[in-house]
């Protein structure tokens, strides 16, 4: 008997933007602030050490209104391992491990989610595609519980519907500073 194959998210999209302004707009946080989250949650808080090992700490406060108001602010991590910024003849790559904090920045269980996983494995890639860029964005649970990985499975449907709202947000961000 073999070993079920862990569940994956993936998603890939297209944008009117070159692969360095897409990956300044990953890597520095005075734009991060300006796009990353969900729909509708304000930026809190945000500190950025771009190096393997180096983190990216950041608060986002829920709506006024939805499921979740007033005092809810949602914390997360990211732990980079891998940093390939874009070049003329390579595609850029970013790898980071995904984590839910406390405002101190200890990892947490999800707000929403009991048994989701810890940590997950996140990889964005950044590759030239017809004139723009092609994101390529995967996820995989890490040192998951069979338990984890069944509830990460189950949330790729809605994973997909949150990173398209944020990645819409991300284009709306593209579409300004270069209209600028």
């Amino acid at each position: 008997m073999t070993d079920p194959i862990a569940p994956e998210f993936r998603l890939s999209r297209r944008f009117a933007a070159s692969p360095c302004l897409l990956w300044s707009a990953y890597t520095e946080p005075e734009r991060l602030r300006l796009w990353w989250g969900p729909k509708g949650f304000s930026w809190v808080r945000g500190a950025l050490d771009l190096r393997p090992g180096g983190t990216f700490l950041y608060g986002m406060r829920a709506p006024a209104s939805g499921p979740h108001t007033g005092d809810f602010t949602m914390w997360g991590k990211w732990t980079f391992r891998e940093i390939a910024p874009p070049a003329p003849q390579s595609p850029g790559r970013l790898s980071f491990l995904v984590s839910f904090t406390d405002a101190d920045g200890t990892a947490v269980r999800h707000p929403l989610s009991p048994s989701w996983p810890l940590e997950v494995l996140s990889t964005i890639g950044f590759a030239v595609a017809d004139g723009g860029t092609r994101l390529d964005c995967a996820a995989v649970a890490v040192n998951a519980t069979a338990e984890e990985e069944a509830t990460f499975g189950a949330g790729l449907e809605s994973m997909r519907q949150g990173w398209g709202g944020t990645l819409d947000q991300l284009d709306d961000y593209l579409a300004r500073v270069q209209a600028a």
